[in-house]
């Protein structure tokens, strides 16, 4: 008597084994369904919890093939006990590489309007600037910004990211933005009055940073009307020290810095 599989399906509509990858915390997958990408944080009764680089959570069951790794479908399923530790992140939420050297710096740069911008940037930013060997500058404001680009030559392999404060449309920093129009530099902005409004509140120990009127100057204003000490230079050390990652920042900045760094370092 000749012996038949109680599966008939045909071997070529079966479909293909996929990898089982265990969910370490720090593991970075997509889920394809929403396009939600983040790294592991938990993993528990059949689920896994994402976290995406803006600080976002989301819960997902763990089914099979549920999951893309660098690209490939994977099955995701629970870690061994006793497993490798959760990975060291840096302030921006990437991967840190422990002992990698500072990058000969690029030739292309990334503007920021003044020294608070830069000082932020770099300590949240820092650590992936260096590796991939992007150096940050200063303009001290954006009205002389056509003629920067123009001096700097922004070309294929020196490339131009300018990060401006209140860009938003009809402003005075939005048209001088849109008056660069080399396709090897790229002016973005977040919609703040000043980067102090880019640190959330919460971070601070505030609810909501103060709206100050026209005329009046921003900092000092905010000092004032939160009982600051009216020394806008201890206020920002305040405000810096309270950042600690890129958790501690509004979306809106996060995004574009990431976009530059991105556009600088293609």
């Amino acid at each position: 008597m000749r012996q038949y599989s109680a599966d008939l399906t045909p071997p070529w509509k079966k479909p293909k084994p996929v990898p089982e990858v265990a969910a370490e915390p720090g593991l970075v997958v997509e889920e394809p369904g929403t396009g939600f990408c983040g790294a592991v944080i938990r993993c528990e009764a059949g689920t896994v919890t994402l976290e995406d680089r803006f600080g976002k959570h989301r819960v997902f069951p763990m089914e099979p093939r549920g999951f893309l790794l660098e690209g490939r479908v994977v099955t995701l399923v629970r870690p061994a006990p006793g497993g490798p530790a959760r990975p060291a992140r840096t302030a921006s939420g990437s991967v840190a590489v422990p002992g990698a050297r500072a990058r000969v710096a690029r030739a292309g740069r990334i503007y920021v309007e003044g020294r608070h911008d830069a000082e932020l940037v770099e300590k949240v930013w820092g650590d992936d600037l260096r590796i991939e060997g992007v150096v940050v500058e200063y303009l001290e404001g954006v009205d002389d910004l056509p003629s920067i680009v123009s001096e700097f030559a922004p070309g294929p392999d020196a490339r131009l990211g300018v990060l401006v404060d209140h860009l938003v449309p009809g402003s005075k920093e939005w048209r001088i933005a849109q008056s660069v129009t080399s396709e090897h530099a790229l002016v973005v902005g977040h919609p703040y009055i000043d980067i102090w409004e880019a640190v959330k509140p919460s971070s601070l120990g505030i609810e909501s940073w103060p709206r100050i009127p026209r005329g009046q100057d921003w900092k000092t204003g905010v000092c004032r009307t939160l009982g600051w000490p009216e020394n806008t230079g201890a206020a920002w050390q305040r405000i810096l020290s309270a950042v600690h990652s890129y958790k501690d920042l509004e979306p809106e900045l996060l995004g574009r810095v990431e976009e530059l760094i991105d556009f600088v370092t293609a």
